[in-house]
């Protein structure tokens, strides 16, 4: 797992840092405070871990990481440093046995970064980042823009999305501790995604009925995007999954269910970093902190400052709270005028 990270002058971020980061991590905060950013910036560094020495692609870690951050974030990598005079990017991330990983660039770069420290051992594991949007209706044009045309558009994390769902589903060889887990993911609209190689697109399966990914719900698609990657071993239980928004197109009794459902994939060994501006997300990770008794840290931005947190000690004081006590207050005034 990821342990710790240091970020300074990455884009909108001046100064961020979380410690003893856990199975589930939350990120909440107004728009524009840059929890995607963050996200995109720790989801960069271990995918490029994990593509480092993997085959027979023999090319140094600094340049793999260099290449993730160009494609993730679609710019000069010089233009993802904050703006301001002398103004450096510096970045660090720490792993679960201690191995790190640190690299800094100026405002001048523009495509070739150099780490400053790098004892990451190689890893087997694959990690995913799921944004808001689905992909599976797009994947053609998502593979046609980034392989062919090469140009920006989709960036690195709807990429390597799309590339993981090309892998076939092997239902024999599923692993045993993800069974109740897609169970569950499966249960919640009572059919599953696959890929239809008569079509040669994807489809939501229902008892035996199929349905054209075009007209199925967002809220499917978004479930049957996880439920395919676990089918098809992309994910295991050293995993790293970041979750951008996971409330969006789904009702707040799907969201309870699919936090449920991250709680289990965690106990087995994945860990989440989860940003959302949902109170509901906020609220069941505290309830799940509560029962199981598991640190969830929680990093919330509050006067231009990010603060960490432990959901296991209380729900924080942020605006997401404050708003959901103030509209029950508002009902409270409203009830006894």
């Amino acid at each position: 797992m990821i342990k710790q990270f240091e970020l300074k002058n990455f884009g909108p971020l001046g100064k961020v840092a979380m410690r003893d980061l856990s199975k589930i991590n939350l990120i909440i905060g107004a728009n524009s405070t840059g929890k995607t950013f963050l996200l995109k910036a720790l989801y960069s560094v271990i995918r490029a871990q994990e593509e480092s020495g993997r085959g027979q692609d023999r090319r140094a870690m600094s340049e793999i990481l260099s290449e993730k951050l160009f494609w993730t974030f679609q710019a000069r990598l010089g233009d993802i440093v904050s703006k301001g005079k002398n103004k450096r990017l510096k970045a660090s991330v720490t792993m679960a046995d201690n191995c790190s990983i640190a690299f800094e660039f100026g405002q001048d770069t523009s495509k070739k970064i150099t780490t400053l420290h790098d004892n990451l051992p190689s890893r087997e594991a694959n990690s995913i980042f799921l944004p808001p949007k689905e992909v599976l209706s797009l994947g053609k044009v998502i593979l046609k823009s980034r392989l062919q045309d090469k140009e920006f558009g989709y960036d690195d994390t709807y990429f390597d999305l799309v590339v993981a769902l090309q892998k076939q589903s092997q239902w024999e060889k599923n692993y045993k501790v993800f069974k109740e887990s897609r169970e569950q993911l499966e249960s919640m609209f009572a059919g599953r995604i696959e890929f239809d190689d008569k079509a040669q697109d994807w489809v939501y399966r229902k008892g035996n009925s199929k349905f054209s990914i075009h007209t199925t719900a967002e809220g499917v698609k978004k479930i049957g995007i996880l439920d395919t990657l676990l089918s098809n071993r992309t994910l295991s239980p050293k995993s790293v999954i970041f979750i951008d928004e996971p409330e969006s197109a789904l009702h707040p009794t799907a969201i309870t269910k699919l936090m449920d459902i991250i709680s289990l994939l965690a106990e087995y060994g994945i860990q989440f970093f989860i940003a959302s501006h949902s109170y509901f997300v906020v609220k069941k990770l505290f309830l799940i902190a509560q029962s199981t008794g598991w640190t969830i840290p929680v990093l919330y931005s509050q006067d231009e400052e990010w603060l960490q947190d432990d959901l296991k000690d209380g729900m924080p004081e942020n605006s997401i709270i404050n708003e959901s006590i103030n509209l029950y207050q508002e009902e409270i005034g409203l009830a006894l005028d």
